[in-house]
């Protein structure tokens, strides 16, 4: 345990002799959460739209006020002419159109079924069926007001059920909640991976490689004098990032604060068991920085369900899936953070990523050797 302690001591003071390295670590997760807890949201607002309205009628000027207020969606421009429509979508200055009819008033005076025309630019397809779900729902809840006012707020919905939703979880629908923990996991395995997988390989560099290897250390009490220092780093940056969460984005953490510092700390064994096996294939550290990022940190990010659901995924695909540590880590942070479930629920994602944890440690450990050839 001396021998470790003084390996971990030895570890810090390389640390302090770059004063850069303390803003990387501690620093720049705190600002890649802030911004990519404001950037990374799936909500769509102020979605510019334009409005042909050849009926220029009450009617039209209510349906078009009606979309005003929505706070979804910003008006361009209100036009009579149709052809003005391409133009609007073609330089990207509208992502949808809405064309009102002539004789659209005279079938809501009338009573009579209107038809009115949306038109979208699919380019951005996610978005755009967002924001048509919101343009529909925004029509339907309007002509439904418009029924329920000529028959006296007595209007009987369709097929006479009328439906309550009500939402579990994030009842607000805050796309923020739901990528923020998945952030927090992804901040983590780039700080520890990265800084764990040149540990090994800046001594290779250097060449104090060869001086360890003529000391009394072990390779056991090599590798954990190595790791150790970057689990506490590791540590520290969870806490920072949690605090940041909590307090700045008001993200809630309904579960238990003990159970996520737990999980943590088995995700921190396994993005640190990581790192050194990078360490243990790689020669520079340009080349386990390269390593970690294109043959682990990508595919973890876009196979996890961090950014994609798992669900939509070609079923070949996902299978693989099971293989990503991130993704036990992802359901456990949401689980806890917005669900507030325990181990009792969470305990197959909990033994995966232990296992996975030790699977890879211990594979890294094999692989390592105090021999140079």
């Amino acid at each position: 345990m001396r021998r470790i302690v003084f390996m971990m001591w030895k570890e810090v003071l390389e640390l302090r002799q770059d004063p850069r390295i303390f803003s990387v670590i501690f620093i720049a997760p705190v600002i890649q959460l802030t911004v990519l807890g404001y950037a990374a949201t799936t909500d769509v607002r102020n979605v510019p739209i334009v409005v042909v309205d050849v009926d220029r009628s009450a009617a039209s000027r209510a349906l078009i006020s009606r979309f005003q207020a929505s706070g979804i969606f910003t008006l361009v421009d209100v036009t009579a002419d149709v052809r003005a429509i391409d133009p609007y979508l073609t330089r990207g200055e509208a992502w949808m159109a809405l064309s009102i009819p002539p004789g659209y008033g005279e079938d809501i005076a009338a009573a009579r079924p209107a038809t009115v025309q949306v038109v979208a630019d699919g380019s951005d397809a996610s978005s755009t069926n967002v924001a048509m779900g919101y343009a529909s729902n925004l029509g339907a809840g309007y002509a439904q007001e418009l029924v329920e006012a000529r028959s006296g707020g007595n209007a009987p919905s369709v097929g006479g059920i009328e439906p309550r939703v009500r939402i579990w979880f994030n009842p607000t629908i805050e796309s923020r909640y739901f990528m923020l923990p998945g952030i927090f996991a992804l901040l983590l395995l780039v700080v520890t991976t990265n800084l764990s997988s040149m540990a090994i390989v800046r001594e290779k560099e250097i060449g104090t490689l060869e001086q360890l290897n003529v000391t009394p250390l072990g390779r056991v009490e090599l590798i954990f004098g190595k790791l150790l220092p970057y689990g506490a780093i590791g540590l520290i940056d969870a806490l920072i990032v949690l605090l940041v969460m909590l307090f700045w984005f008001e993200v809630p953490l309904r579960g238990s604060f003990w159970l996520l510092m737990g999980m943590s700390l088995i995700y921190l064994l396994t993005t640190l068991g990581l790192g050194l096996f990078v360490s243990t294939i790689s020669k520079t550290q340009q080349q386990a920085m390269m390593t970690s990022t294109f043959f682990f940190l990508t595919p973890m990010m876009y196979l996890s369900g961090f950014v994609f659901p798992i669900e939509n995924m070609p079923a070949a695909i996902q299978p693989i899936t099971y293989l990503i540590p991130l993704r036990y880590f992802v359901i456990i942070l949401r689980g806890i953070f917005l669900k507030g479930v325990g181990l009792e629920t969470l305990w197959p994602q909990a033994l995966a990523l232990l296992g996975w944890g030790v699977a890879i440690l211990a594979l890294a450990i094999a692989r390592s050797s105090k021999r140079l050839a």
